[in-house]
């Protein structure tokens, strides 16, 4: 049997040209939904609009701060622009003060290029990385004078070492961590093993300062004589000479038999032994010049570096007391962004602070640096916050002022 031939024009012609004019079911519903939906949508939004329906026009749900505002929105789009009404930074002011950021910045965004509302009930300050490197990615001043980091595009690129990291500690307190981390401290009642909680407790965000009267006393009192019970106060030389002074003269007026007694030797300041006094004054005396010695010279200065001012220790006759530095201890370290130990409470201190165990010396800092930080805060999913916002704070809240309120239920709630 022959093989028939069918050519290509012959197999064109089997083709319907006009099938794109037929409408067919599935095409012709998608165009009926199409044209229905629209429609319905626009009388929708009609109605909304006559009939004073804001809901219709919102484009998401506003943050937790703002919800009170949700049947209100000209609170906030105030202004006429070409489409609809527009924010402007008069709205925010109506509530916030708008404290600046820095004297030498060279612009100021609008409210609303940083704080993006109707993205659900989201935290207004957590803004995108993009509203801060606007301007710390290429740092410009009003002066041309730049004190931090002038390139700046994320945590992880450009960001510098911590400042307090760079610089030794201020504190003028001799201490060193690793000493009072050994076991079997001598303690008030026996031996002792401390640890970080026993010194550092958190007041807060921040760690609560540590005190001589709370967190040192008990293993290092100010004992200057074993007739009493009460120690020396932790204050200046002058009060401590008062108080040393009253306690010796209100002892030996109730025994004056004592003034008659020798003295014996003192070997906590190696004092040979003297004959008895000559009166009640010189038996005073002579037990305060002992005192200054024990505390100027072996007591005090275990923890404090004294300034005689040209005196020296050993003339305890001498008129002019020592003075104390201040101790300097920082209460908070990083002084351009905050930090909230509360939020790390779950891991252990040396983890972050991995000097503490081997430091000998006071002008070691413990905070750890930026890159003990990066180990949990990065980009990436699984990781912890690590935008800008986690850190720093843009207005300058030390320059805020409480806003009197203008609003009332009425105009919140129509």
């Amino acid at each position: 049997m022959g093989r028939v031939s069918r050519s290509t024009k012959k197999l064109a012609q089997r083709i319907d040209l006009n099938y794109f004019k037929r409408l067919y079911p599935i095409p012709r519903w998608r165009r009926i939904l199409s044209f229905g939906l629209v429609a319905a949508g626009l009388v929708w939004l009609g109605w909304g609009g006559l009939a004073g329906k804001q809901a219709a026009f919102n484009p998401g749900p506003l943050a937790h701060s703002h919800t009170l505002f949700t049947r209100n929105c000209a609170l906030c789009h105030a202004v006429k622009s070409a489409f609809g009404q527009k924010v402007t930074d008069h709205a925010c002011l109506v509530c916030h003060d708008g404290a600046t950021h820095q004297a030498q910045q060279t612009f100021t965004p609008a409210c609303t290029e940083c704080h993006v509302e109707h993205q659900g009930a989201s935290w207004l300050s957590a803004t995108r990385d993009e509203s801060c490197t606007q301007c710390h990615s290429n740092l410009k001043t009003k002066n041309g004078t730049t004190l931090i980091a002038a390139k700046i595009t994320s945590f992880e690129n450009g960001h510098p070492d911590f400042a307090a990291v760079r610089s030794p500690d201020p504190g003028t307190i001799k201490f060193g961590h690793a000493v009072h981390l050994k076991s079997g401290l001598r303690g008030p009642h026996g031996p002792v093993q401390l640890n970080c909680s026993a010194c550092h407790s958190t007041g807060g965000a921040y760690m609560a300062p540590v005190t001589y009267e709370k967190h040192c006393a008990s293993c290092h009192p100010l004992a200057f004589d074993a007739r009493f019970s009460e120690p020396a106060p932790h204050k200046k030389p002058e009060v401590v000479i008062d108080f040393v002074t009253k306690t010796f003269t209100e002892y030996i007026a109730n025994h004056p038999d004592e003034v008659h007694m020798s003295d014996p030797a003192d070997p906590r300041i190696l004092r040979p032994p003297m004959p008895p006094a000559r009166d009640a004054q010189e038996w005073i005396e002579r037990r305060i010049a002992d005192t200054k010695v024990l505390l100027w010279r072996k007591t005090c200065v275990e923890c404090h570096t004294l300034n005689w001012g040209g005196n020296r220790p050993e003339d305890t006759a001498a008129p002019r007391l020592p003075s104390v530095p201040q101790a300097a201890i920082p209460s908070r370290w990083m002084k351009h962004a905050f930090f909230d130990h509360t939020a790390h409470q779950m891991l252990i201190c040396a983890e972050c602070h991995t000097r503490a165990t081997t430091s000998q010396k006071s002008s070691d800092v413990m905070i750890p640096g930026i890159d003990t930080c990066r180990k949990c805060h990065h980009s990436g999913t699984d990781a912890a916050e690590s935008r800008c916002f986690e850190c720093h704070l843009y207005h300058d809240r030390t320059k805020s002022r409480l806003v009197d309120g203008t609003l009332k239920i009425s105009s919140v709630h129509p």
